[in-house]
């Protein structure tokens, strides 16, 4: 792998000036080790400046680089120079494929935000075996989408291995959840939506294993859910989940990247959970109606501009106070059997204590970038194009909980 002592950053973060960069930018400069070497990296350099100036004292040491998603050369100048490149640039479709392939080309490790099923097929089959091969670790995903539900199900299907049990289906539930909306999660949506409309993105789109190894395609999942349901473990009702199309593929990715260690069988679903009675009934319901009008409307011209006059643009988020107000609660269950055949349940539970997709997302992007920089003698012995969990295993979710989040095994949901 990259070693760090001989390039001249630990950490270069793409994407400073935009809104979840700044976000990175603040914790990196907060929470990042005092030797941490690092640098803010884009296309406009005054903007960077800005961004420098308002992190507080000191900041102005920190270096500034520039460059451009459209220009490989300054990409691969860029990627030379340090040990990890974390990325938040997106919509990625459109603006992250150079700069993968610069990271790959340098052996430099990278880890992103991405949300863009898509994409990051076109990534695995572009990049992975030549990654693999070179040592480079291209981690997708490292946010809300989906640390906790790739970091969830790696943490219960430990715990069922440690307990000398086997696991046959493990379900993930969002629940209780406070936060906005930013412009690049609308941008990145509208986007997945248009790839949508060709064939061949669509077939992946569709594929609840469209994210797996060659030869490894199918499997007991089928399509996510659609519908207000009721989930009798947790006896509460349940509701499609907007980011399960992305969460369950890396998921599935991960278990088959570490070659099905809970059961080949095994089978993962993420919906919404709503609560408990006629309440949870009538959100489930209202969810699924908001979502589905929601996915139909952007199909439609007319709405589809209204959507991008008032939605938040990118580089736009939630304020300050509401990301600190901010929070969510996953539960995931575990279901399979001892190791004398009896019928056993798992509960598990992540919690983030800031709004999900921004002040979480920051901490858990940051943290990714800090472990591929400084802990790499201590990750999974594997490259390419990976997940959180393949790529870092024990040590990240090590590091979240030291961060704040909560992934814990419990004896009820």
């Amino acid at each position: 792998m990259t070693e760090s002592t001989k390039r001249r950053f630990d950490i270069v973060l793409w994407g400073a000036s935009g809104f979840t960069g700044r976000l990175v930018a603040q914790y990196l400069f907060d929470h990042g080790p005092k030797d941490l070497r690092w640098a803010l990296a884009g296309r406009n350099k005054s903007k960077l400046e800005t961004i420098r100036t308002g992190l507080g004292a000191s900041a102005d040491s920190i270096p500034i680089l520039l460059g451009d998603s459209g220009d490989r050369e300054s990409l691969i100048e860029m990627a030379r120079e340090t040990t990890v490149v974390c990325s938040t640039v997106g919509p990625y479709m459109k603006y992250g494929s150079d700069l993968v392939a610069a990271c790959v080309e340098t052996k430099t490790h990278y880890c992103d935000l991405t949300g863009e099923t898509p994409w990051i097929r076109q990534m695995i089959d572009t990049h992975h075996e030549a990654a693999k091969q070179n040592g480079t670790r291209i981690v997708h995903c490292c946010g809300f989408d989906s640390i906790p539900s790739d970091m969830g199900v790696f943490m219960l299907g430990e715990e069922a291995l440690r307990r000398g049990q086997t696991l046959n289906e493990i379900k993930a539930y969002v629940g209780e959840m406070k936060g906005g909306v930013s412009g690049g999660t609308v941008a990145s949506l509208i986007g997945i939506l248009e790839d949508a409309k060709n064939p061949e993105m669509r077939r992946v789109l569709g594929n609840p294993y469209g994210l797996n190894p060659a030869g490894e395609t199918k499997g007991p999942d089928k399509s996510d859910q659609m519908s207000v349901g009721f989930d009798s473990d947790l006896k509460m009702w349940t509701a499609p989940f907007v980011m399960a199309a992305i969460n369950t593929r890396i998921a599935r990715r991960s278990l088959a990247l570490r070659g099905h260690p809970y059961g080949k069988d095994l089978r993962y679903s993420e919906a919404m959970s709503t609560g408990r009675g006629s309440r949870g009934w009538l959100r489930a319901g209202m969810t699924t109606f908001g979502l589905g009008a929601f996915v139909v409307s952007l199909k439609l011209p007319l709405v589809n501009r209204l959507v991008h006059k008032f939605l938040p643009k990118p580089g736009e988020g939630p304020s300050k106070e509401d990301r600190e107000n901010g929070f969510f609660v996953m539960r995931i269950i575990g279901k399979g059997e001892d190791k004398d055949g009896q019928p056993q349940t798992l509960f598990g539970r992540v919690e983030g204590k800031q709004d999900p997709g921004y002040g979480e997302t920051a901490k858990m992007l940051s943290e990714s970038a800090l472990c591929l920089a400084f802990d790499q003698e201590n990750l999974p012995k594997i490259a390419g194009v990976l997940t959180p969990s393949t790529a870092m295993g024990t040590v990240l979710l090590e590091r979240l909980r030291r961060a704040g989040m909560v992934f814990e095994i419990r004896e009820k949901p």
